[in-house]
């Protein structure tokens, strides 16, 4: 990966796009850093009281590098834009509309993004008045000199200055990200997952020696657990570079045909199908069910919860040993619902016998879907399983050091007793990983774009 970047660098064109790319990014995170007018946020952020990933709202934190943790002008960072992405996609399977437009090429394409842009604003208004009315019911906005909140004019301008400032950033950012796709290297939105999943790095490392966590400076078997948690994000972001890179090859075997006074084909051929074909979508839909419930609760006063619903929402925490079965069916499930909507076995069907070629031992059309079917929902299955060991393992293990400490350090009755969170989830890790490794293929191919020298030479 190194030796991509520097020779990446050596050439013109593509030290430019580097550049270009990495000012983007410095951009987004000088924007991530500078606080909403009217706001008052604490040194630990809006939700240092909730954990890292028992809510909705320790979720988006994560997906914005922390910049929704302390209300800057690009709270809302990319995830309007991601959820307008994901509604598209899935309103081009229900509406037949969309579904041409989808099939019309560049110009459809075009459209679609313009509607896409139209849908993220109108995403990051919602997510926006609903940021405001959350800080104002926490305290988090400035009040008068008495402590009295803001009545009247001045309120309505504080709201509006507030939900502008927030819907504004999360159009700059989906602007960023465009301007990264066009004059940069990579996927603008990937990068911006990217650079905000980087820049919490610092902090959760600081982590291990602060006086709250501070798991190194306890010392005893803390120790060995945090170097354990280490040694497993490496072998994790290993088992990831080698799941991301897994295929199942589907051969094609084109026949002879004659075009003009030319012959075609009769060469042997393979349909790649990504054991992960889903990538991290099926995770972070999973993720944004299970935070639901926890954040409802955030909402809700404790003391007028009755016993029914205090269990219910119990489920939803990490802690609960039903989170994880429920986490791991929902992720299951989401594989099969993007593999759906990603894979046509009857399209790509056609598209074999229009190339007049076929999968040996299947005659073509429905047969052939059918096959292409079955290799499609056991792959699906398989990458859903390896996805699901991902996800899972940081929880498992946060559980399993929790339990280690507890019976070596017991605690008296009705004390605090020990935790230990790993705070890089699966979600950051599969985002992290992939979105490098789609990088430095991009540079290659870019590369080897550049040094092809044709036919002549």
């Amino acid at each position: 990966m190194l030796q991509t970047l520097i020779n990446a660098w050596k050439i013109a064109d593509l030290r430019k796009k580097i550049l270009f790319t990495a000012f983007i990014l410095l951009v987004f995170r000088i924007g991530s850093a500078i606080t909403i007018p009217f706001v008052d946020i604490a040194a630990e952020g809006i939700i240092s009281n909730v954990g890292n990933d028992s809510s909705f709202l320790g979720y988006l934190s994560m997906m914005t590098g922390d910049a929704f943790n302390y209300a800057t002008i690009l709270a809302m960072s990319i995830t309007p834009y991601i959820n307008s992405s994901i509604i598209m996609q899935l309103l081009g399977v229900a509406i037949p509309a969309l579904e041409r437009l989808q099939k019309e090429g560049e110009e459809g394409r075009k459209k679609i993004a313009t509607i896409t842009r139209y849908v993220t604003i109108g995403l990051g208004l919602m997510q926006s008045v609903a940021y405001y009315f959350y800080l104002r019911n926490q305290g988090y906005l400035l009040a008068q000199s008495n402590g009295a909140p803001f009545e009247g004019a001045e309120a309505v301008l504080q709201a509006l200055v507030i939900i502008f400032v927030l819907s504004a950033g999360a159009g700059l950012t989906m602007w960023l990200g465009e301007r990264i796709n066009v004059n940069g290297i990579g996927n603008g939105v990937s990068m911006i997952l990217f650079a905000g999943i980087i820049a919490r790095i610092p902090q959760l490392v600081t982590q291990l020696y602060s006086p709250k966590h501070g798991y190194i400076r306890q010392g005893g078997l803390w120790v060995p657990l945090s170097l354990l948690a280490g040694l497993s994000l490496l072998a994790t972001i290993a088992f990831i570079v080698w799941m991301d890179n897994a295929e199942r090859r589907v051969p094609v075997q084109y026949t002879k045909h004659v075009v003009g006074r030319k012959m075609y084909g009769g060469q042997a051929s393979h349909i790649p199908i990504k054991v992960n074909m889903s990538g991290v979508m099926p995770v972070i839909f999973a993720s944004s069910i299970l935070s639901l419930p926890p954040t409802v609760n955030m909402f809700l006063s404790p003391e007028k919860l009755s016993a029914g619903w205090k269990t219910f929402f119990g489920l939803f925490q990490q802690s609960n040993p039903i989170y994880v079965p429920i986490y791991f069916i929902l992720i299951i499930g989401f594989a099969y619902f993007y593999s759906s909507i990603q894979y046509d076995p009857t399209e790509m069907s056609n598209n074999i016998r229009n190339n007049h070629g076929m999968i040996p031992g299947y005659r073509p059309g429905e047969p052939t879907a059918n096959y292409i079917k079955r290799i499609l929902n056991r792959i699906t299955l398989l990458g859903a399983l390896l996805l699901s060991v991902v996800a899972l393992f940081p929880i498992l293990f946060s559980l399993l050091c929790t339990l280690v400490l507890n019976l070596a350090y017991p605690v008296a009755e009705g004390a605090e007793k020990h935790t230990m969170t790993i705070a890089m989830g699966g979600t950051s890790i599969i985002i992290m990983v992939g979105v490098a490794l789609e990088t430095v293929k991009q540079l290659e191919s870019q590369m080897m774009l550049r040094h092809y020298k044709g036919f002549l030479d």
